[in-house]
């Protein structure tokens, strides 16, 4: 019957859902556990810093730049209308720092570096260079996984400042040089609303938290992937929308923890 395929199918998908959160999980605790050899091989960790933050520089900063730019432009138009064009830091400023420099910056990094460290293991388990390193007792979750993952935890934050100073930089330009808000009111009010431990460090744990989930999540889905050609590709996919969503949903959540109250 309908109702019955839809209900087995229902319960298949729920069923294989729950094993792979368990496998991710199973994964995240074998990182952890042989995380030991990669800070004694710390080069390794350098290695891939390289990779997942130094060649993401290039999209960091021109989006952050542009955004705050954008943000500047679209903020003065609607600061104008109430006589508040000198509270435009304080906006590009609160705005950058608590939300749109940890979750673009988050997004570019899962679309940029995540699709990148799945499309590398899932290439190197189909060429059967994992199961090689299995055969010569080298653990790949040491050598290969964990590297990457505590490159990702560390390079996400350095992004995500990097991405919200652009972008008051850009906000700064359009405001300041181009329309001409007062630059002592930009930026004597924009230090005297953004606290540090309030605004700023509550970004910085945000882009922490994405860095982690966004890693863990490529990392899975390149060593999880079929051996071929189409597996990979797969993988690659489900490692962007997956991350995307991930970011979008907890972002809704630290913010509810962390400014809701306020």
């Amino acid at each position: 019957m309908p109702v019955a395929r839809t209900l087995r199918g229902i319960g298949r998908r729920t069923i294989d859902a729950v094993w792979r959160i368990g496998l991710a999980t199973r994964f995240f605790a074998q990182i952890l556990l042989y995380s030991g050899n990669s800070f004694r091989r710390f080069h390794l960790i350098v290695r891939e810093l390289f990779s997942t933050g130094v060649m993401s520089l290039i999209i960091i900063v021109v989006a952050g730049l542009f955004v705050g730019m954008v943000l500047g432009l679209q903020g003065y138009e609607t600061l104008k209308r109430y006589g508040s064009e000198s509270a435009l830091g304080v906006m590009v400023a609160l705005g950058l720092v608590r939300e749109l420099g940890p979750v673009v910056a988050a997004l570019l990094f899962a679309s940029r570096a995540g699709s990148a460290m799945t499309a590398e293991i899932g290439l190197m388990k189909a060429t059967e260079q994992i199961s090689a390193m299995e055969m010569m007792a080298v653990n790949p979750i040491a050598r290969i996984v964990a590297p990457r993952f505590w490159a990702g935890v560390i390079s996400m934050p350095l992004l995500a400042a990097l991405f919200s100073a652009m972008g008051v930089f850009g906000g700064y330009f359009v405001g300041v040089v181009q329309i001409g808000v007062d630059e002592g009111s930009f930026w004597s009010q924009m230090q005297a609303a953004v606290d540090f431990r309030h605004d700023v460090m509550n970004g910085v744990l945000k882009s922490f938290v994405f860095g982690t989930v966004v890693t863990i999540i490529a990392l899975f889905e390149g060593y999880d992937a079929p051996p071929t050609a189409e597996g990979v590709s797969g993988a690659t996919t489900r490692t962007v929308v997956t991350s995307s969503l991930a970011i979008l949903m907890l972002d809704f959540i630290l913010t509810a923890m962390m400014f809701g109250g306020s």
